[in-house]
């Protein structure tokens, strides 16, 4: 054992901190150190951590060491931190787990209350003095249990009492919503650590040897008939645990060094917003209203044979997509999302393409701005219809005219009627006629899709781009459809893409889909009701000029003298709402940013934000 410091007389708190494991899923970042030297946006996860410990004036900080022990006191010893630290070795770091570690300090918790943390935990800065100020002397701090956490979870009662621990491995997920997750800090009295903890810790390991975790013990003493340690919630305070260098991604854009690189960092990873607690997602665009729950249950109760077994190749869910859509199995074909058809489209084309701007940039992007001719649409407010887009594209020399209808981000609509004339027009000029309807089953009308047998036969040239994710409320399976009745292309097409292009959960929701097609009715008919309510709000909000839309989101300008980088900033940072920040994709100096259309209750908390950010303007 070394020593650092002289101890301080008079505190009464000191701190565990468990740092001798090996942190193998982190690779080729632990070869050589251990886990709590990797660094989090450039500051290590020890050096954050005892920053935090040395604010709250504690007795000492007992460090228990193990992989790569003397580069970490060396590295620690090499740090300024007043408060005195001492190390415990944990020889045997290799063969035991953290049981043994808090065991080889055992002696240290008989003599002060105890804060415990392990060693690959961020969290953010006040968590700590909330443990203190708490007048209960023994706590677990728990969160609420998110599908993306792992480890041991509790179930409490209505007084935070703990009700049971439950390990990992015995983890019910159909039971999640019930669980809270230890965030693995505690606080234990001097008298429960005697009294409770360390005879059941000794106890513990004589039974059953020392590879297992400090947890277990404290499942034990839930059992006795007196409640000895209560959980305190951690109620929306940042806070991660970091195993592996996915943990490590999302831990540095939730705790980026400054406000503008946390924006950035979120916006960038464009989804997987389920690992971020309680974020509020109103950049992605997702029906609110559908899937039904029966039909997720019909999903659940087939998980195991459809993550077991192959999904169908083409053929046969071209023939599920054709079911569903009433069409020709020959005239319609299923992707990994709208994005595979994109690519798969935009492939086969070789001259200029027309495009719409703003526009949703997948097109752009993936085709190339060099090799696109441009129409643009914010000196007309961003309204157009098909006489406009006839007359631009009149006399450009292009092979493919591109149409997102309802147009993303602006919501404008061409009614079925124009969009037949725009169809006959590129016929009539051999133009390749795109049409993007990821968004025209939320546009007014009963039917607004361009994917009939009849429609298909009579305009060759029309190709037809769907996205399921959007209106069906499923974008986690990556599901859409493109429908062509030039037959020769699509089988062109459908060799350019992989046999098995969807995975098992896709091809199950076509083969049951059609059974839910009134709940989908019923869902497009309460967006479209939101939509007028959310729109009629936002209209009338000081500061934001609102666009109409046929969609399931509203364009915003912001007029009150904000940016719309300062709006997104402020409501991601402050109310953990995401929204999408339009201006730079717009580019004509004015602000904007798009809304999703979600619940009304959804809709009322981000408006109180909005109402509260838009005053500093």
């Amino acid at each position: 054992m070394r020593k650092r410091h002289a101890d301080r007389k008079g505190l009464r708190m000191q701190a565990i901190i468990l740092a001798a494991g090996m942190g193998k899923r982190l690779k080729e970042l632990t070869s050589s150190n251990t886990k709590c030297m990797v660094q989090v946006n450039g500051i290590t996860l020890i050096e954050r951590m005892l920053g935090q410990l040395d604010k709250l004036e504690l007795n000492r900080i007992i460090m228990v060491v193990g992989y790569e022990g003397q580069k970490l006191m060396d590295y620690v010893d090499g740090l300024k931190i007043r408060t005195p630290i001492k190390y415990m070795e944990n020889a045997v770091y290799h063969k035991t787990n953290n049981i043994y570690s808090l065991f080889l300090a055992r002696d240290y918790m008989k003599e002060d209350d105890t804060l415990l943390l392990e060693s690959d935990l961020i969290f953010e800065d006040g968590i700590l003095e909330d443990m203190l100020q708490d007048k209960r002397d023994t706590l677990a701090l728990v969160d609420k249990f998110e599908s993306w956490m792992d480890g041991t979870v509790m179930e409490l009662d209505d007084e935070e009492c703990i009700l049971k621990f439950i390990e990992g491995r015995n983890v019910k997920f159909q039971e999640k919503d019930a669980y809270y997750k230890t965030v693995n800090i505690y606080k234990f009295s001097k008298h429960f650590s005697t009294h409770y903890y360390i005879p059941f810790l000794e106890a513990y390991l004589e039974a059953l040897g020392n590879n297992e975790y400090y947890e277990q013990v404290l499942k034990v003493i839930t059992m006795l008939d007196k409640p000895v340690i209560k959980a305190k919630k951690i109620n929306g305070k940042l806070w991660y645990e970091i195993d592996d260098i996915q943990d490590l991604d999302i831990a540095e854009s939730i705790f980026a060094n400054t406000e503008k690189d946390k924006v950035r960092r979120i916006q960038s990873r464009y989804g997987g917003y389920w690992r971020y607690p309680k974020m509020l997602d109103y950049c992605y665009l997702v029906n609110p209203y559908f899937p039904p729950k029966r039909l997720l249950e019909e999903i659940k109760g087939s998980f195991e044979t459809l993550i077991s077994q192959y999904p169908s190749g083409m053929a046969v869910n071209s023939l599920l997509a054709a079911k569903n859509f009433g069409v020709k199995p020959e005239y319609i074909m299923p992707g990994n999302g709208a994005a595979e058809l994109i690519k798969a489209v935009l492939d086969m084309e070789t001259g200029k393409i027309g495009i719409i701007k703003p526009t949703f940039e997948e097109y752009p992007n993936r085709y190339g701005e060099e090799k696109c001719v441009v129409f643009q649409t914010q000196g007309i407010d961003f309204l157009y219809d098909e006489n406009v887009l006839m007359q631009f594209f009149e006399n450009k020399e292009i092979s493919m005219l591109v149409l997102v209808n309802p147009d993303n981000p602006s919501g404008n609509f061409i009614t079925m009627e124009g969009l037949l004339r725009l169809c006959g027009w590129a016929r009539d000029k051999g133009i390749r006629l795109l049409v993007d309807e990821s968004f025209a089953d939320f546009a007014e009308g009963e039917d607004n899709t361009l994917v009939h047998n009849e429609i298909l036969q009579k305009y060759p040239n029309l190709t037809v781009m769907k996205s399921i994710s959007k209106s069906y409320g499923v974008p986690g399976i990556r599901l859409g459809i493109l429908a062509c009745a030039q037959t020769e292309y699509m089988e062109e097409i459908k060799k350019n893409v992989s046999i098995w292009n969807l995975n098992s959960f896709a091809e199950f929701y076509m083969q049951i889909e059609e059974k839910y097609h009134k709940d989908y009715e019923d869902a497009i008919r309460k967006l479209k009701e939101t939509r007028d309510e959310w729109f009629s709000k936002l209209r009338e909000q000081p500061g934001l000029k609102a666009y109409p839309s046929q969609a399931n989101y509203i364009m915003c300008e912001i007029i009150n003298g904000m940016t719309s980088a300062e709006v997104t900033e402020r409501l991601l940072l402050d109310d953990n709402i995401l929204i999408k920040d339009l201006t730079e994709k717009i580019g004509n100096g004015r602000q904007y940013i798009r809304i999703a259309i979600k619940s009304m209750d959804e809709n009322c908390r981000l408006l109180e934000a909005l109402k509260r950010i838009l005053k500093w303007g």
